[in-house]
């Protein structure tokens, strides 16, 4: 970390989304395209990439308020065309300052040099509402483009006069990037921080930058009216596309960037200590608890409850309220029709029935303290996006809140605003992760438990009767328990019944041999949260293929469909799953007498280290056979060095589970011929 200028006045630091916009001067005039740019096809660094960035400039003028940002990009593949349709986000405040996306000029190269410049106008989209917010984007499409074009587009992202942000340079994108140039002149004023109201005495930054790259401080010469403006530049060459493969940590938080902030503080345990110190009164101002929400725990609880029983009447009670951010925002004006003010504190939300995720996790937390309960909020990274990164000096990357609440003196965690999250624990994106939590009297650090291995279930079930021509119907049940239910009944809040029921058929449909009717019959205990969910299915289809007398039918017919998880020999980044679990599939499918079994799958175990364990276990009668998968992962995160072995159990199991039931079949005996008279 860094330090360089003093400053004076007011900044308010945004919503960290805003940071993908950070960008730069325009140009005076378009860049000419050189014959190599023109009649490129590839680019041999990234062999059957899309496109490429062939120069990208960010630049920011805190005199100004503004950033610019200029892009010229080869399109190379069909897939390379999408580019053409650009999308600039920003936020828009009910109160306050809010940003304008402006400026906007573009145009389309073709190989032969043909020119066509963009003369649409752009539209406003909204992307996201939540209280007093709208997350916005700015949509336009380039002319014309083909496979060999050249995009060139530029725009201004302007605040108001008030505001200040100092800007975070995202280098690494999906694309590869040939030449980059970024810059920032700031502000020599004195700036207060939103985060805990503390007043800037200098710049810092958190860096992660490719080799050989640098980033310049440079000064002007003093004057009169200023010590001397500071300018940060950095130039950046041949930038591969960020890491993209199956089971990956969020790495977004790690890929090459430069990360500015006005700070108050030297080092993080100063920043952190004083910001969390300011968030945790903030919280507190909000919970409470307050009359409403007292008179409510009165009436929720006896006072010859456990505490375990308090908080279960608590937790279901606020399971009930409708959570906005899977439903919907509720606009000002419909507020006040109903009668209601602005939301200032829980007893709002309460008086309400609703409220987003992070408010209703804050309720939970006052009414424990209503009910004598020492009760916290934390606040952590979402893990399902980024990982902490506690040398970046920015409260933006914790995003969502849990509850932390002392039961018979031992802290117990849980997850109100998660939809359906079970009692006593967390969705998983918010297990095993980092952030701040609530103290008597200040906040501290925050690491949260992982669940076991035993929390997350999927039991598959299908009980299946063929006939003589091998066709197969019956009942299919599939039980989601933990993590995997959590996301289904979330699911069903997103659309109708029929919606989820389309998801969940076209999921069956996935995993078995293609062709077969699916059916979905019943959706039980949806909504919940404490129990198994558990959905029916009707099967019909078939399921062999027959050669000769022989039929060959897949031994675990969840299995049919199944890719490689782990396709190549070689990995340069860590496995990561998002939560560990149990899978357990059971299969029985009755034959006619004309069939019987040849072979069966050999029963095998399987483990990797302390880990992971499989199993396949076989058994038949004279009419049947059953088939029985237990699949076990302990961990989520794995090394690099460990991907070998890894791979290899995988890849054994997933061979195993390819393997068939072989059946034969006998002519049916003829029937014998009545006797004649």
């Amino acid at each position: 970390m860094n330090e360089t200028s003093r400053c004076r006045l007011c900044c308010f630091s945004l919503f960290s989304a805003l940071a993908l916009f950070a960008t730069p001067l325009t140009h005076a005039q378009w860049t000419v395209p050189t014959p190599e740019e023109l009649s490129m096809t590839s680019q041999p660094e990234v062999p059957g990439a899309p496109a490429v960035y062939l120069f990208r400039e960010e630049t920011t003028e805190d005199k100004l308020h503004m950033f610019s940002t200029y892009v010229r990009l080869k399109v190379l593949t069909e897939r390379g065309k999408e580019n053409a349709n650009v999308e600039l986000n920003y936020m828009h405040y009910s109160e306050g300052s809010s940003i304008v996306i402006d400026n906007i000029e573009g145009r389309t190269i073709h190989s032969d040099g043909t020119i066509i410049p963009f003369t649409g106008k752009p539209y406003d989209k909204l992307v996201q509402k939540t209280q007093g917010l709208r997350v916005m984007s700015k949509v336009f499409t380039l002319p014309d483009v083909e496979v060999g074009s050249i995009i060139e587009y530029r725009y201004k992202l302007r605040l108001d006069d008030n505001w200040f942000m100092a800007p975070k340079w995202f280098i690494q994108s999906s694309l590869y990037t040939r030449k980059a140039h970024y810059a920032w002149r700031p502000t020599d004023q004195q700036l207060i921080s939103d985060e805990d109201g503390a007043p800037s005495t200098s710049i810092s930054w958190t860096k992660i930058l490719p080799a050989g790259a640098q980033l310049k401080q440079t000064q002007l010469p003093a004057t009169g009216l200023s010590n001397g403006q500071y300018i940060f530049d950095l130039d950046v060459h041949d930038v591969p596309p960020a890491p993209e493969e199956d089971y990956m940590p969020p790495t977004s938080s790690f890929t090459y960037r430069v990360l500015f902030y006005y700070s108050a503080y030297r080092s993080p345990d100063d920043f952190w200590k004083n910001a969390g110190k300011h968030w945790a009164k903030l919280q507190d101002k909000f919970i409470g608890p307050c009359p409403a929400v007292s008179a409510a725990v009165r009436d929720l609880v006896l006072p010859t409850d456990t505490q375990d029983q308090k908080l279960r009447k608590i937790y279901a009670a606020v399971m009930r309220l409708e959570n906005t951010n899977y439903t919907r925002e509720h606009s000002t004006a419909e507020e006040k029709s109903q009668g209601l003010k602005e939301v200032r504190n829980t007893d709002d939300i309460w008086t309400r029935k609703r409220g987003n995720n992070d408010q209703i996790t804050a309720l939970f937390v006052a009414m424990a303290r209503a009910a004598g309960m020492k009760a916290y909020v934390g606040v952590v990274t979402n893990r399902d996006r980024s990982l902490f990164y506690r040398a970046y000096l920015s409260m933006s990357q914790l995003n969502d809140d849990i509850a932390i609440v002392n039961v018979d003196g031992k802290d117990e965690f849980f997850d109100p605003g998660s939809r359906y999250c079970p009692y006593q624990h967390l969705e998983w994106k918010h297990s095993q992760t980092s952030g701040l939590r609530q103290v008597d009297g200040g906040s501290g650090s925050l690491e949260t438990p992982g669940e076991p291995y035993t929390y997350s279930k999927i039991l598959r079930v299908a009980d299946l009767s063929m006939d003589e021509h091998g066709e197969v119907s019956g009942i299919v049940k599939m039980t989601y328990i933990g993590s995997p239910a959590v996301y289904w009944r979330q699911r069903g809040l997103v659309g109708d019944d029929e919606s989820l029921k389309r998801e969940l058929r076209t999921l069956v449909e996935s995993l078995m041999p293609a062709g077969a009717d699916v059916k979905v019959t019943s959706i039980d205990k949806l909504q919940d949260y404490d129990q198994p969910l558990v959905v029916n299915f009707q099967f019909k289809g078939a399921i062999g293929s027959a050669t000769g007398k022989r039929l060959l039918v897949p031994a675990d017919v969840f299995e049919t469909n199944t890719k490689p998880t782990f396709p190549h020999e070689k990995r340069d980044i860590p496995v990561y799953f998002s939560y560990a679990l149990i899978n357990q599939d059971a299969v029985r499918i009755k034959f006619p007498p004309n069939f019987s079994v040849e072979s069966l799958p050999t029963s095998d175990k399987m483990t990797f280290q302390k880990f992971a364990v499989y199993s396949l276990n076989s058994e038949s009668t004279p009419n049947s056979f059953t088939i029985r998968r237990d699949y076990f992962l302990g961990e989520i995160y794995y090394k690099t060095e460990e991907y070998p072995e890894l791979r290899g159990f995988y890849s054994k199991m997933e061979t195993k589970d390819q393997e068939t039931v072989i059946l034969t079949t006998t002519p049916a005996a003829n029937k014998p011929t009545p006797a004649g008279n």
